[in-house]
């Protein structure tokens, strides 16, 4: 089986027991693994934890497995995710973040290529003009659609 990276990953879709199956969880590196939180950003869901960082891609699998075979987990899609969101509904806040107008979006309600590599739930709503703008180039969208 061949290990996703994280821009195969979020084109993957999980919608039936087979797709499940075929996921490649990675292993337990991460310092967050097995803490009954999943902390792989490829994934959404109840059972996630509030920071997301690029490192803990594939690194987590015990808490990310569990939560998908329990149904409250399922692999982000970026297809789903840009369909379902519509950027002149959403409440970007304004740039009083320490890392507003960087370039990248630092909101945590995001996902996509326009992302910071680490972000947290202090950083939602405070990143307002890197996030509008990447959300209306269709390069970040909502993770909880």
């Amino acid at each position: 089986m061949r290990i996703l990276g994280f821009a195969a990953a979020v084109a993957l879709t999980v919608s039936s027991p087979l797709a499940a199956q075929s996921i490649n969880y990675g292993d337990d590196s991460s310092d967050w693994a097995n803490n009954n939180e999943c902390d792989d950003r490829r994934f959404i869901g109840k059972s996630m934890t509030t920071i997301l960082n690029n490192e803990d891609v594939g690194r987590d699998a015990t808490d990310c497995e569990a939560g998908v075979a329990a149904g409250v987990l399922k692999v982000w899609s970026l297809t789903e995710s840009l369909e379902a969101t519509q950027c002149e509904a959403i409440d970007f806040g304004d740039d009083s973040g320490e890392f507003a107008d960087d370039n990248e979006c630092d909101d945590a309600r995001f996902e996509g290529m326009g992302m910071a590599s680490g972000v947290g739930q202090d950083n939602i709503r405070t990143d307002a003009s890197d996030c509008s703008r990447f959300c209306a180039a269709g390069i970040v969208s909502l993770r909880n659609y």
